[in-house]
């Protein structure tokens, strides 16, 4: 099965990666890319791996969750062809706010 990040998730993803290399350097940077790395291609063979997550209970599909390095959060949903990864954002920040940019 094949990963596609929604614009949404990449720029979310790559605002942690900046702020990641601002305040913790280079090497932090790398092992988070290398986590979410990992976490992608883990769910290339086990799809719904993640929780399904409460925050979009009210929308007609099914969206599951991974929290990466305790931070971070990865949103995505699967259908036949494919798994979109939809969200991915900080967690310290409101996760109504979040939910409803997501996708």
């Amino acid at each position: 099965m094949r990963v596609i990040w929604q614009t949404n998730a990449r720029q979310g993803r790559n605002q942690i990666v900046k702020y990641i290399q601002q305040y913790f350097g280079t090497n932090r940077r790398d092992k988070f890319l290398q986590q979410v790395r990992e976490t992608t291609r883990l769910l290339k063979t086990h799809p719904e791996l993640g929780s399904i997550d409460p925050l979009f209970a009210d929308r007609p599909k099914t969206y599951r969750s991974i929290i990466i390095n305790g931070l971070s959060k990865l949103v995505y949903r699967i259908n036949d062809e494919a798994i979109h990864i939809v969200g991915f954002w900080d967690t310290r920040q409101e996760p109504e706010n979040q939910a409803t940019q997501t996708e």
